[in-house]
């Protein structure tokens, strides 16, 4: 988590808003679950697919949660666009459940406010999961 010296705060540029997004990226592909939540308000509102999160306290839970279903991980994401406050983007990842074996490929579309200080006030996330095959692969 950067000191609040070293946070990409808004209005953003189209360099800031791309370094979020690498750095969004980044931190997802890292799986430190417990580096995320600093990135996050403290009444932080959440909307993954049916998933419905309010708070940053709630956001471990659901990471500790998720992520071990999730093997061998990889994430892309692609800013679609900005404003002085709000980044869009548009990512694809592949993983494989834990319990099936099974591969995935999800693309969603990801939607973000943030406050003033530069930390994630909405996260708004659309995704769709299709089965695919190891061979099937895109993202290493």
């Amino acid at each position: 988590m950067p000191e609040m010296s070293d946070r990409i705060t808004p209005p953003f540029t189209e360099t800031s808003a791309r370094q979020m997004v690498q750095n969004a990226e980044d931190i997802w592909n890292r799986r430190v679950a417990e580096e995320v939540p600093g990135g996050y308000s403290e009444d932080t509102k959440w909307r993954y697919k049916d998933f419905f999160l309010e708070g940053r306290e709630n956001i471990l839970p659901f990471l500790l949660e998720r992520w071990p279903l999730q093997q061998d991980y990889r994430l892309k994401k692609e800013m679609w666009a900005f404003g002085d406050r709000r980044i869009s983007v548009r990512f694809i990842s592949e993983w494989r459940h834990r319990d099936s074996g099974q591969w995935y490929r999800s693309f969603g579309n990801e939607h973000w406010e943030f406050a003033a200080d530069g930390l994630m006030s909405i996260q708004d996330i659309s995704s769709n999961d299709i089965e695919i095959t190891e061979a099937e692969r895109t993202l290493s």
